[in-house]
């Protein structure tokens, strides 16, 4: 479908009803593979979308906050009355860096890219439900109604999708490269150029057949419960998927919740992580940051009086909670503009980390540790793409990052990035 001008503010009629089933995932049984899909297993937050009804694009740096505040707008005409349960409507995201140029691998997915799913299933309490979307027109409440009957009649009441056998993955990735750059890095902080730098590397994986997409999800919601597991697929079949545990942002009116989540350490290193100078003094940054980012967007702000200890599946990390209450007339792309790229996975201070990656990095982030999730009238929740991958076909590029303080070592931030490639590497099939 043509992408819509930021500038336009289009319509669409929507219809929903209760659904049959407490897996949206199911659907994946008889609508195909999804081309949206969000999950937070601890708060039993589910959704699967299929097709596109509408499109919005960013296609220059400029028009990324346009594009976020038109999401916001109530452009969906109901026939019936909406669950607030409801995530969305629209689901996407946007680049690490606006500024720099997508290679070929991130074509499909762009600056920024949000949909409108034609078909949206939802988790909504303890039971599902499904809306329909279609642009107003002439006959657009016989196509959602009939569209909402087909969808009820086809969807599996029952359903597990059957994970493959473990399977052996090629993979590639150079350890001189990165242990060069985080040796670059502890000289340019050293130098009091830089306090902290994030740095990525991509691990090029490749199975023997082409990825199960729906299998890849079933498997990363399963082994990452207290993660947001998030699928954005591009009508070309490329699929950037993953799941992570940092929320950017979550808009609830005027209520925002976020988090800093910096310091890493192995399964069962929680002790040490807590005791640890050089993650508390990473952590402690990006607290402070945020603090300062959210003070000219919020009538208030607080956080947790100390860290806590998240533990998941291949790693901890420190975790402190930060609430605000928004002034009036903050929205979400002023939120975000706020806050991203925070020191979690840039640097600080931020313009010079930033520069420090552009000159030194040479690699193509894409979207990985951009916000990605979903965004709807007066309600947001966006995600760091952390832990994340962009497949297509046998192919996937895996992503990872480390944060560089004083104190960093080369060879201990490429065991950081070794152990939280695991995530998607076990998500992938690998053994």
């Amino acid at each position: 479908m043509t992408p819509l001008s930021p500038a336009e503010d289009p319509r669409w009629v929507a219809g929903m009803m209760p659904l049959a089933g407490v897996d949206p995932l199911a659907g994946a049984g008889s609508l195909g593979v999804p081309s949206v899909y969000w999950e937070r297993p601890v708060a039993r937050e589910a959704v699967a979308g299929w097709g596109e009804a509408g499109v919005l694009e960013a296609h220059a740096p400029g028009e990324l906050p346009v594009v976020l505040g038109a999401l916001g707008h109530d452009s969906v005409r109901w026939l019936d009355a909406v669950s607030p349960q409801m995530p969305g409507p629209w689901f996407g995201g946007m680049r690490f860096s606006p500024t720099q140029p997508a290679d070929g691998a991130w074509r499909s997915h762009g600056l920024a890219r949000w949909t409108l799913p034609e078909v949206l299933v939802w988790r909504d309490g303890g039971a599902l439900a499904v809306a329909v979307f279609a642009p107003d027109g002439p006959g657009a409440e016989d196509v959602v109604r009939s569209r909402l009957e087909r969808v009820r009649a086809a969807f599996p009441q029952a359903y597990r999708h059957p994970m493959g056998a473990p399977v052996a993955l090629r993979t590639a990735s150079s350890r001189p490269d990165f242990e060069a750059l985080v040796d670059r890095a502890v000289e340019a902080i050293g130098a009091g150029q830089l306090h902290k730098v994030v740095l990525a590397r991509a691990l090029e994986a490749e199975g023997p057949e082409p990825f199960d997409v729906v299998d890849v999800l079933a498997r990363l919601r399963e082994q990452n419960p207290r993660c947001a597991t998030f699928l954005f697929r591009a009508p070309d079949g490329t699929g950037f998927l993953g799941a992570t545990p940092e929320t950017l942002c979550r808009v609830d009116g005027r209520r925002l919740e976020t988090e800093a989540l910096a310091g890493s350490a192995a399964p069962g290193g929680a002790e040490a992580l807590d005791a640890s100078d050089k993650d508390r003094r990473e952590h402690d940054a990006v607290v402070r940051y945020i603090l300062q980012a959210l003070t000219p967007v919020a009538a208030s702000v607080s956080a947790d009086a100390q860290p806590s200890v998240l533990a998941l599946k291949n790693v901890v990390h420190l975790r402190t909670g930060i609430r605000a209450e928004l002034a009036d007339g903050v929205d979400t792309a002023k939120v975000v503009t706020a806050l991203h790229p925070t020191p979690a996975v840039g640097g600080t201070p931020r313009e010079r980390a930033l520069s420090f990656l552009v000159e030194h990095e040479s690699l193509d982030r894409g979207w990985y540790a951009g916000p990605v999730g979903w965004v709807g009238p007066g309600r947001a929740h966006l995600v760091v793409a952390l832990r994340s991958a962009l497949v297509r076909g046998a192919k996937a590029r895996l992503f990872v990052g480390a944060g560089i303080v004083a104190g960093s070592s080369a060879e201990s931030e490429w065991r950081e990035t070794e152990m939280k490639s695991l995530a998607m590497l076990r998500a992938l099939g690998g053994r």
